[in-house]
């Protein structure tokens, strides 16, 4: 799944009787990153779906559908997740992120059920593209919500929720697509709408939010829910007051283009970029017509099954190993695995295809290829760019180029996922997955002239650092009022 986090600044000093209670697993916050996350489920089986049944409409006899219909039954969702992306910045500022959120489950449920009583292919393509605004929206608020709601030391673990549900999404699309046909897999995805529905009925809109709209006594409500109901909370609402007046009297839109801001903004772009010209969405959307385009010996359906169950392990991997090697080593290894395994795998077919060499014995390679391609995918290029997204996009304009990005990224996926067959066409399998290995090894050189060491620094120190700026001091009246700051802007 895609994720935005945040890393605040706190001091390690702790005062006894502090107005701040340790951080804590409340229920309350948990639900609250359930409840979201399920969101991501019906990201993922969106992302997932071409890959079982795009196989299945092409062989049905309920539906006809062209190689080019195919392309966009795949390539139309991001291109909505695009619009989707644009329009989520203002609607979460505007009707709020929880608002803006629960809008998304009717339009995922009308989308499912178009594709699922689909005779034609333009009700499937008219499906997709509801879907895809809905993704685009989501991808967006789903982070934005956590990011307000969940305490900063205990958001590392909870804020895992919507990448492993996200991925369990995609696992459970391709289990399903092994043994349902495309319609019933679409009746599948309409039936995840109704429990995201309802577990974001339960939870509160965030006190950032309420703050930011002069309902002081709704954020405060909103904060002791979350926290717990014994929980002090009255220097936490101090610091989100504070917070949410600086960005009031600083913010402004034409920021985002001022020179002090561009070599943050760059870096996310590139990051972005990297991320979905690795191939990853055309290995994702088209996973089973790849190991039926490489003559795996391995069955299709149960390759797409092994891929989801990869990915799905490989967040953990990622997670334990995020906050202890450093972003940018993970950064070089993901992209020497996805280099190495791609070149590999464009080998293995260009001596299949064109030298006509024997290579029935190496039936397993191709299934291995994507399966470490995947593992170093997930490892770093996977989470890293949405994570340093909010890392080192200054808080001035965080909101509004988050927006930029998360749209660019989306078009980036819809280029790869549209031009994917057409790759194939011109340059045939071999040359396609040369192409991404090229690509990510550009990657590599990239993160090492370009992308940042962020590990253990504070948002002021990265924010410094990319803007040029000196750092600020902070006075403190008392040492008695030095207290850990659970929450920053």
């Amino acid at each position: 799944m895609k994720m935005l986090m945040r890393a605040d600044t706190h001091y390690s000093i702790v005062v006894s009787g502090s107005d701040y209670e340790k951080p804590k697993y409340t229920f309350s916050q948990i639900l609250a990153a359930v409840a979201v996350s399920m969101g991501s489920m019906i990201i993922g089986f969106s992302s997932a779906y071409t890959s079982p049944a795009l196989v299945k409409m092409e062989n049905s006899t309920r539906i006809s559908i062209s190689e080019e219909e195919a392309s966009w039954v795949g390539g139309l969702m991001p291109l909505a997740a695009l619009a989707g992306g644009i329009l989520g910045g203002p609607l979460v500022d505007y009707i709020g992120r929880r608002k803006t959120i629960l809008m998304t489950a009717i339009p995922f449920f009308i989308g499912w059920m178009l594709i699922a009583t689909a005779k034609i292919v333009h009700l499937v393509l008219a499906g997709r593209a509801i879907c895809g605004l809905c993704v685009g929206i989501g991808s967006l608020a789903f982070p934005v919500y956590l990011g307000e709601t969940i305490q900063p030391e205990v958001r590392g673990t909870l804020g895992l929720f919507p990448t492993a549900i996200g991925n369990i999404g995609i696992l459970i699309c391709y289990v399903a697509g092994k043994y349902l046909d495309w319609f019933e897999l679409a009746y599948l995805g309409s039936a995840l709408p109704i429990p995201f529905l309802l577990l974001m009925f339960m939870i509160p809109e965030t006190p950032r939010w309420y703050i930011s709209r002069g309902r002081t006594e709704e954020a405060r409500k909103a904060l002791q829910w979350l926290r717990g109901a014994n929980t002090k909370i009255d220097n936490e609402m101090r610091d989100i007051a504070l917070c949410d007046a600086e960005v009031k009297n600083d913010s402004s839109f034409k920021d985002i283009l001022s020179m002090k801001y561009m070599k943050a903004i760059f870096i996310c772009l590139g990051l972005m970029l990297f991320q979905q010209l690795s191939g990853i969405n055309a290995v994702i959307f088209y996973t089973a017509k790849i190991f039926q385009m490489s003559g795996s010996s391995v069955d299709k359906h149960l390759s797409t099954i092994i891929v989801g169950l990869v990915n799905f392990i490989s967040t953990f991997l990622a997670t334990a190993l995020i906050d202890r090697t450093g972003r940018k080593i993970l950064l070089y290894i993901s992209s020497v695995t996805m280099t190495v395994t791609l070149i590999i795998l464009g080998t293995f077919l260009y001596i299949r295809d064109n030298l006509h060499v024997d290579v029935s014995k190496l039936g397993w390679l191709p299934l291995t290829s994507i399966m470490v391609y995947l593992l170093g995918f997930s490892l770093a290029f996977g989470p890293i760019p949405w994570l340093m997204m909010g890392e080192i996009l200054p808080a001035k304009i965080r909101g509004g180029a988050a927006s930029i990005c998360t749209a660019f990224n989306w078009l980036c996926t819809f280029i790869v996922t549209k031009t994917f067959y057409n790759i194939l066409v011109a340059i045939g399998p071999a040359g396609t997955f040369w192409l991404f290995g090229c690509i990510c090894f550009v990657g590599l050189f990239f993160v090492v002239v370009c992308v940042p060491e962020t590990r253990g620094k504070s948002l002021e120190q990265i924010e410094n650092k990319m803007t040029g700026r000196k750092a600020r001091s902070r006075r403190m009246s008392s040492i008695v009022n030095i207290k850990p700051l659970p929450s920053g802007c």
